[in-house]
């Protein structure tokens, strides 16, 4: 039990040091003069070491069992990645969904636009082709294809329906 308590005292000040580290980071305050271009010395602990897939290697460190744990919710709510650039959430997501067992399901969104008496046919067709309206890929509009297995938790990022008790930022799993 001792060495237990230990180890949790020692989890803890490590937190504490990260916690501190991070909002010396977000200050700005980390590294010399910041004119808009400094250099910043990241503490080898946060670093991944040389590796030919750092990708895979980041989500080991954060999903480590992840397929005996995946079925676990409490497995998920103490884990996350977090990324500056939908573009790399996408990359992360899809090497994650692989991972989990099952056949994906793809489901995709409405690629047309409510008719309108103010633009005409020829205006709808060059501006908004299906093409165009697929490929968009915007903060707060979701992609136009989304994957998903049994088992894979997601969460909740917009809730347009609050009234039936979910909010944003709920972690759910699909059955």
């Amino acid at each position: 039990m001792r060495l237990n308590l230990e180890n949790q005292s020692a989890d803890l000040e490590n937190t504490k040091e990260f916690a501190n580290w991070l909002l010396q980071l977000g200050e700005g305050n980390l590294g010399g003069i910041n004119d808009g271009d400094t250099t910043i010395e990241i503490p080898d602990d946060l670093l991944i070491g040389n590796t030919t897939d750092p990708l895979a290697t980041l989500i080991q460190l954060v999903y480590p069992s992840i397929l005996q744990e995946f079925k676990n919710p409490e497995y998920f709510r103490e884990r996350a990645i977090l990324a500056p650039k939908n573009e790399f959430v996408q990359e992360i997501n899809d090497q994650l969904l692989s991972l989990f067992p099952g056949d994906e399901v793809e489901y995709l969104s409405s690629d047309s636009l409510c008719q309108t008496e103010q633009l005409n046919e020829a205006v709808h067709e060059s501006l908004y082709s299906p093409d165009v309206l697929n490929g968009l890929k915007l903060s707060g509009l979701p992609n136009h294809k989304l994957v998903l297995k049994v088992g894979v938790p997601v969460m909740l990022l917009r809730n347009i329906d609050q009234q039936n008790g979910l909010c944003n930022g709920t972690r759910l799993q699909i059955v």
